[in-house]
């Protein structure tokens, strides 16, 4: 009996909400010295359990141009999050950034009441369209084999998608889609079902993927994104303004 109090004692007595240690964010000093990271990561952490820090070797970096994520603009530009999308605690901080809560978060940094940064990015219109490639007609077929079993591909198979996958329209809205769709196969959960010729290493025998996999050529992937330049953007109506 007084081991078990004794054991009782020390869980009790344990801290928690401890974080894990996570990956170290690199920015540039007019970033650090604006405050806005001492503002961010606690919370992220706080909410996640990951523990991120600022650390100059990254492997996560906020840059102030392309390649990247848009996330927030300020001090005269707009910032990308440059991440390793096969790391799943880079990918849950890039997740929680564009999320509603870590867009709060940053709106909420408000230095002597003066807002200094926001998430509510202006992005210039690009002149050009964008070109790919790839084959477009092809592009829908295997996009059609390869994704029509989850994602709503087009009025092609508008009642076949599952409820809570979204459709290529709304994930083309997103100002990142082009990275979501080009490296679709390392963001979750598609790693546990997918492999690229000549670019993912084959399953395990030992654990093979927990439904029929996804099989693809770095063709077939560019074959979808000639694809999807071609289908409209879904209108997702007005920002929620929040009082």
């Amino acid at each position: 009996m007084l081991r078990k109090l004794v054991v009782l004692a020390a869980f009790c007595l344990a801290p928690m909400g401890a974080s894990a240690d996570g990956p170290g964010l690199a920015a540039p000093p007019e970033l650090q010295d604006s405050g806005l990271l001492k503002h961010i990561l606690p919370r992220f952490s706080l909410k996640t359990g990951i523990r991120v820090t600022a650390d100059d070797a990254g492997p996560m970096a906020l840059a102030d141009s392309a390649p990247g994520t848009p996330v927030f603009q300020g001090l005269g530009t707009v910032w990308h999050l440059r991440i390793d999308a096969g790391d799943p605690a880079q990918q849950r901080f890039l997740e929680w950034l564009t999320g509603d809560i870590g867009r709060r978060t940053v709106d909420s940094f408000q230095p002597d009441g003066t807002p200094v940064f926001t998430a509510a990015i202006k992005v210039e219109a690009e002149v050009a369209e964008l070109e790919y490639d790839g084959d477009p007609v092809a592009g829908e077929k295997a996009s059609l084999v390869h994704c029509g079993r989850c994602h709503v591909i087009g009025p092609q198979n508008a009642m076949n998608g599952i409820g809570s996958t979204p459709s290529f329209a709304v994930i083309k809205a997103l100002p990142e889609w082009e990275y979501r769709f080009q490296a679709f196969y390392a963001l979750r959960p598609h790693g546990a079902f997918t492999v690229i010729e000549d670019l993912t290493p084959a399953f395990d025998p030992e654990r093979p993927p927990p439904i029929v996999p996804v099989e693809m050529t770095l063709d077939d992937l560019d074959d979808v994104m000639a694809y999807v330049a071609t289908i409209p953007v879904a209108d997702l109506g007005a920002a929620i303004q929040l009082q």
